[in-house]
């Protein structure tokens, strides 16, 4: 017999891939043979035929989709209209159930071309507010599940349900001795993970280095400080160990860590709280962002669950004493976070999705 077709898309950052990643296996394990549609470029081709070499990945164009003046806004409505024939080809060849979204400018002319195939699809949103992409994409979506309650009066023209997050299960299979072994500590000290996303964040890595000597008196360094960014002045400096990128590390540097510095992308917060992790959020400016990250660290401020630092404020003492307070409270943090409601597995999560598929909606 036959197993039906999936196709799921979404990409620009990991956060747009990260819970495709987490429900493939759970797709697979129900019946359905898993597709991808992504860029040429984008880091959704890497994660996506890295991790999963047997799903086929589908390259088509992509426009991006900017709230500011430039002249590419003129050249890439053609990409994405390119991109709109591409997809609709290869849906057409497929015949998917269901197409599924985590967001991206990647997505919108998939959900355009699947609308015009017929194709019941569902839209995933992570923020407080929907980016500009899934705005766009929500009218020809047939359900949209969100993590935070308070996005559901965002979204127009579509059902909307509040699932709360969903957790990489291989998240919560870390080693703390593999995790001290990756970065090369001792154990004897507390160790501080500081990440500032996929592609680094000059902010956060100027903050910890030039904190470096008052840090290191209490803590371990673990720092993700993104592609491009290694300092090869600090490679020998003991109790500090820096990394462009992991991946499958990312799971043990997790368990080795005891506290987290961290931008405020959704994803990565919900897996700090599932894994009970204190975390110092110091989300994207208003200027830099549509301020989605500034929402995300108000509301888990407000819940007792992260120390907030806003962008604007960080300097070398302001950062040394956020870090300060967060070792302070990170045992009242760790009680709060155990009194959280548990995060969705992949496996409901794939369920709930595919409950929306053709011949189940």
């Amino acid at each position: 017999m036959t197993r039906p077709n999936i196709i799921l898309t979404g990409g620009g950052t990991a956060g747009h891939v990260s819970l495709n990643q987490a429900i493939i296996p759970s797709l697979s394990e129900q019946g359905y043979d898993v597709h991808y549609i992504g860029s040429r470029d984008g880091i959704e081709k890497k994660l996506i035929t890295g991790s999963f070499p047997s799903v086929p990945y589908y390259e088509i164009s992509s426009g991006k989709l900017r709230r500011y003046f430039s002249m590419k806004n003129f050249t890439d409505p053609f990409k994405v209209g390119a991109g709109v024939l591409q997809a609709y080809r290869i849906i057409r060849k497929l015949k998917p159930s269901l197409i599924f979204s985590k967001g991206g400018f990647v997505s919108v002319p998939v959900i355009l071309a699947a609308r015009m195939a017929g194709v019941p699809v569902v839209i995933h949103e992570s923020d407080v507010t929907p980016g500009l992409a899934n705005k766009l994409a929500m009218p020809f979506a047939d359900h949209v599940f969100t993590v935070f309650p308070e996005t559901v009066p965002h979204v127009r023209k579509a059902e909307a349900t509040c699932t709360g997050p969903v957790i990489r299960q291989e998240l919560f299979e870390g080693s703390r001795d593999e995790g001290m072994r990756i970065a090369g500590f001792s154990g004897r000290k507390p160790v501080l993970l500081v990440m500032g996303g996929s592609q680094g964040s000059a902010v956060l890595n100027e903050a910890v280095r030039s904190s470096l000597p008052e840090l290191l008196k209490t803590a371990d360094i673990i720092h993700l400080c993104g592609k491009g960014h290694f300092d090869t002045a600090l490679e020998q400096m003991e109790g500090y160990a820096q990394f462009e990128y992991v991946t499958d590390e990312l799971r043990h540097l997790l368990k080795a860590a005891d506290y987290v510095v961290s931008r405020a992308g959704s994803n990565s917060i919900f897996e700090f709280l599932a894994l009970r992790l204190p975390m110092l959020l110091i989300p994207l400016s208003a200027e830099k962002s549509r301020g989605d990250q500034i929402l995300n660290a108000g509301l888990f401020e407000k819940s007792g669950f992260a120390v907030v630092l806003q962008e604007e404020e960080v300097g070398r003492q302001s950062f040394l004493d956020s870090v300060h307070l967060l070792q302070d409270r990170a045992q009242g943090i760790i009680l709060k976070m155990e009194q959280a409601e548990p995060p969705k597995t992949p496996g409901e999560m794939a369920s709930l999705i595919l409950s929306h598929s053709q011949g189940n909606g």
